[in-house]
């Protein structure tokens, strides 16, 4: 009988924890057009804005909702801790088709070993070669240049009991445009905590966590004094996030599942945003997804995508495609392909 009552109070006060979080999230929107955010303000004001786009299929079909619910490799990426809640090792490999042409590309591998998992992840972005503009030749000086953006980590995520964990990355980070490179290292930390066997999880994150550093190099640009090379730069900083969410498994079945997501991001160089989102699951092998961010101009639609998981010999293998677009941008294609080994 006590089991049975705790397991109740357990349900209802997950429950309203969650519903806490949505409310706070959306009064807190609707709170900016009385008391203005100082976000807009902030804008522009750190380097290695590559870190900032969502490297996971699934994540952003749900509308980068997932802090609390990424167990699989892209939790390298968004929160460390849930590394370890993952129940096998796997390999992931991921594509994003970005603007303009762009490419990003992500690889992790997590091992897992009891309640301890080690992962290494590999994040990187090219633009590919562009054409080079001035003011003094706006449709092109004839030289073209591209920039490369890379973040290499390494995680640990321990599960402390069965309802709490915990996860730290150390990221070496490099930026090349042109002739100019920018080196750092940051850290992400992340926790975790499940509300008993109420289907409810809570996250905390802080990611790209670190000291500002100096680019190096040289550039040459064309002014009204003829051309100048520059070698002394301003400081940069790292786009620090710190991120706090949850999710719920609202309802169940013998083939159905339901997952509810739900999360607030506040960057240290731009306003807040919350997102939600929902994964509908079908016999735990077909999954269909959908999110949608508040507080990002440019997302006035809303995000989806599928996904399938498939067993193949001793392993099992998994297909993500998430799709998102900006109004005035285009749109956005993730893929993600994982092994569980």
């Amino acid at each position: 009988m006590i089991n049975v009552m705790s397991r109740k109070y357990l349900t209802k006060a997950g429950v309203l924890a969650f519903l806490m979080l949505f409310v706070f999230a959306e009064y807190a929107e609707a709170q900016r057009g009385i008391l203005p955010s100082l976000g807009g303000s902030r804008s522009g004001t750190s380097g290695f804005q590559f870190l900032k786009i969502n490297v996971d299929a699934r994540s952003s079909a749900m509308g980068g909702s997932n802090v609390a619910d990424a167990t699989d490799g892209a939790s390298l990426y968004l929160n460390p801790a849930l590394a370890v809640q993952m129940s096998r090792s796997q390999v992931q490999l991921a594509h994003t088709a970005y603007f303009a042409d762009i490419s990003l590309n992500y690889a992790s591998y997590v091992h897992k070993m009891g309640s301890i998992a080690l992962g290494g992840s590999l994040m990187y972005l090219d633009s590919g070669e562009m054409n080079e503009t001035t003011e003094f030749a706006p449709t092109g000086t004839g030289r073209t240049f591209r920039t490369i953006h890379m973040a290499a980590g390494l995680s640990f995520s321990q599960q402390l009991t069965n309802l709490f964990s915990y996860g730290i990355t150390a990221k070496y980070l490099d930026e090349r445009i042109e002739e100019v490179q920018a080196q750092s290292v940051v850290f992400d930390v992340g926790f975790f905590y499940r509300v008993g066997t109420t289907g409810l999880r809570f996250a905390v994150g802080l990611n790209n966590y670190g000291f500002d550093t100096t680019p190096t190099g040289e550039t040459t640009r064309q002014t009204l004094d003829g051309e100048v090379t520059e070698t002394n730069f301003a400081d940069i900083s790292p786009p620090t996030m710190f991120l706090i969410g949850a999710a719920y498994d609202a309802y169940s079945t013998d083939n159905f599942d339901v997952l509810v997501t739900a999360q607030i991001t506040n960057p240290s160089d731009n306003a807040e945003r919350f997102s939600v989102g929902s994964e509908i699951g079908y016999i735990d092998q077909f999954f269909l997804r959908f999110g949608y961010e508040f507080g990002v101009d440019e997302a006035s639609l809303p995000s989806f995508g599928v996904g399938f998981k498939l067993p193949i010999l001793d392993y099992e293998v998994g297909l993500d495609y998430g799709f998102s677009t900006r109004d005035r941008l285009g749109s956005l294609h993730r893929v993600a392909l994982k092994f569980n080994l």
